[in-house]
This record gives structure tokens, C-alpha cells and sequence, in this order.
């Protein structure tokens, strides 16, 4: 049974028509709204407000909005259109810190065109192919990584997931939430325990709609219930994606997926990273060295109960966004080139000579 794909990529995200337009996931799930981004700076401001999320899927919008920038500057002639896309870079690898995917497609970008011979008009089609089939790439590497976590899932298998990995989150098909699909697909009887993910409800707004949209069983919980859950047997694996994998197999990603693995490790029950190569960072020696994004005190206080503000309007907030869980305590982590267990430094190393 084919593993059903999920929104169409080019649904998720896609340079069209001198514009960057995306699914803004913002307004989801009540409602279905494109968000036409026509030059670099809108691209890098969609980022930072998450009209677009996910390690692949900002990587991928930050090469497009450097393609945007070529294209916008090519009447300036080559050495202005080069400043021009140097500058796109240099503010859209900052719209975000913490993924490695962002600052690593822009860069490709940049170093592209400062090596590019021109014309002008040559420089920023081959930007925009480059954007285009690093999309693509994204959607592959996806793909792959459902298929050998296989490996790992047996039949009646119940996934407890973490804010959205989905195609969101890719640009197409998705990591852990690919797991699920595929697992889904192999046998019918797989379902989701989905995280809500707090405090902007990641897991609640945006993947409880992508798995409904496929007609996937899943069932919402607070972040809180976790380890009720794996109490009581309800829980066969945890499947996380990850913005950052250090060298030495350290994951960054979404907050609470370390009170995850500790939880998991508690009840002997698998924890699996599933990311792509690309989410691997060789340069950064463990998740120590990853700087972990602070976002705005009100996403946590400006929550509303019972038609009311849930916290005083001034209340003291702590929001990172990312947390950083040791490689010790993962089971498995699942890329598009295959299954790697611990040592991490060397099989992941490994997996980067052979991509």
C-alpha cells in the first residue's frame, strides 16, 4: 500500500510568477490561505512571524527569497545584483537562528552567485532552478526517510509525535510525521498520539489537520498527558523531527522533546529523530553550541481561557522555543541514507561522505 502523500508540495510552497507564495500556517486550520510574498524581505518577515515553519521548509523559503532577490536586481547589472542577493542572504539566514537548514540554503545561494559568471538575467534563473530542486531534494530525502524507519515500526503501531513535522514543515510528505504515514500505509491499524505543543499548538493546529486531511487515526493530547500515556501502554514509539542534529548526535528541536526522551527512556520505549541529512550539522560539535531561539513573552501569556487572558498581563515568561535533548537518549535516528544507532559522531558522519 502506497503511503498516502500529504499536501502537494507545491501547495506547501513554490517560486512562481517573480513571487514566493505559501500556504500560511498561521491561519490554519481554520482556514486556507495563500500568502504571496513578491520580494525578499516579505519572504525573510513570513519566516520570522511563521506564516512558513519547519527545519527543510525555511530552508527552502530562504532560497527562494535569495532567488527573489536576484531576480528583482537583475536590471542593475551583475556586481549590484551580487550586492543585493549578498544582502538577502545575510538577513534571511538571521530571520531564524536555531535550524541549520536556513543558513546553509541561503549560503549555498550566496556562494552560487558570487562565483556566477552572468549575465544577470542567467544568474537569477539558475537561483531560482537551484531553490526549485532544493524543494525537490527536500521532498525526496522525506520520502526515503518513511521508508527505512519501516525498519523500526512494527504492526499496530501507536507514534507519539511532536509539534508538526509534517509536509508543513518539509515542503512535502514530512520526517517524523512521514514515519507515520508510512507506518500507516504498511498497516492500517497505526495511529498518532499528537502532541498539542505548546505555547503556539503546533501539533494541535497543524498536524491534527495534515493527518486529517489523509484520513490517518490520531489522537490530540495535552503535552502534559505524555507520560500518562506511556504509562498506560498507549504509547509504542516516540517519532520527533529535529531543526539542528550536532555532530555528536545531540537533537534540537521543538521545546519539550527533551521531557520526551527522558519520559521514553523512563518507560523503554523507542525515542526515533527522523531528519534529513541536511539538518545535520558537522560544524557544530554538540547541542550545547546551538543557540536556542527566544521568542515573544506573549505567545505564552497571550493565551485566552474561558473568553478571559490566562495570565496576568505582565507575568514574567520564559519562551524558548528549542530544547536541547542528549544523544543518549535517542534510539535511532532515521535519514534519508538509512537507520544510524550510536556511536553518532561516526555514523552519521558516515551518512554526510555518502550523500
Amino acid at each position: 500500500m502506497t503511503a498516502p502523500a500529504g499536501l502537494a508540495p507545491e501547495r506547501v510552497i513554490r517560486l512562481v510568477d517573480g513571487a514566493v507564495e505559501m500556504l500560511d500556517q498561521t491561519r490554519l486550520p481554520a482556514e486556507e490561505a495563500t500568502l504571496r510574498c513578491e520580494r525578499w524581505e516579505e519572504v525573510a518577515e513570513a519566516i520570522r512571524r511563521l506564516a512558513i515553519r519547519g527545519a527543510p521548509a525555511i530552508g527552502v523559503a530562504g532560497a527562494m527569497g535569495v532567488a527573489l532577490a536576484a531576480a528583482g536586481a537583475a536590471g542593475a547589472g551583475l556586481e549590484a545584483q551580487r550586492e543585493e542577493v549578498a544582502r538577502a542572504a545575510a538577513a534571511l539566514r538571521s530571520a531564524r537562528p536555531t535550524a541549520v537548514n536556513l543558513p546553509a540554503a541561503v549560503d549555498a545561494q550566496a556562494r552560487l552567485a558570487a562565483a556566477h559568471p552572468g549575465p544577470p538575467g542567467a544568474l537569477a534563473a539558475d537561483l531560482a532552478a537551484a531553490a526549485r530542486e532544493l524543494h525537490a531534494a527536500e521532498v525526496r530525502r522525506c520520502e526515503a526517510i518513511g521508508r527505512h524507519a519501516m525498519a523500526l515500526i512494527g504492526r499496530g503501531a501507536r507514534i507519539l509525535t511532536h509539534c508538526n513535522t509534517g509536509a508543513l514543515a518539509t515542503g512535502g510528505y514530512g520526517t517524523a510525521l512521514g514515519v507515520v504515514r508510512a507506518a500507516h500505509a504498511a498497516d492500517p491499524s497505526a495511529r498518532a498520539l499528537v502532541c498539542e505543543t505548546r505555547p503556539l499548538l503546533q501539533g494541535a493546529r497543524l498536524t491534527a489537520w495534515e493527518l486529517e486531511r489523509d484520513a490517518i487515526p490520531y489522537t490530540l493530547i495535552a503535552d502534559a498527558m505524555s507520560g500518562t500515556m506511556m504509562a498506560a501502554g498507549a504509547v509504542t514509539h516516540v517519532a520527533v523531527g529535529a531543526d539542528r542534529i550536532a555532530a555528536n548526535g545531540d537533537v534540537v528541536n521543538k521545546v519539550g522533546t527533551y521531557a520526551l526522551a527522558v519520559l521514553a527512556r523512563e518507560h523503554g520505549i523507542p525515542f526515533i529523530v527522523a531528519a534529513p541529512t541536511t539538518t545535520v550539522d558537522p560544524g557544530t560539535p554538540t547541542g550545547a553550541d546551538v543557540p536556542i531561539e527566544e521568542r515573544a513573552a506573549d505567545e505564552v501569556r497571550g493565551v485566552a481561557l474561558f473568553g478571559r487572558p490566562a495570565a496576568p498581563p505582565a507575568a514574567p515568561v520564559a519562551n524558548p522555543a528549542f530544547d536541547r535533548t542528549p544523544a543518549r537518549l535517542v534510539s535511532a535516528i532515521v535519514t534519508e541514507a538509512g537507520v544510524h544507532r550510536p556511536p553518532y559522531e561516526r555514523t552519521l558522519a558516515a551518512a554526510l561522505r555518502e550523500g
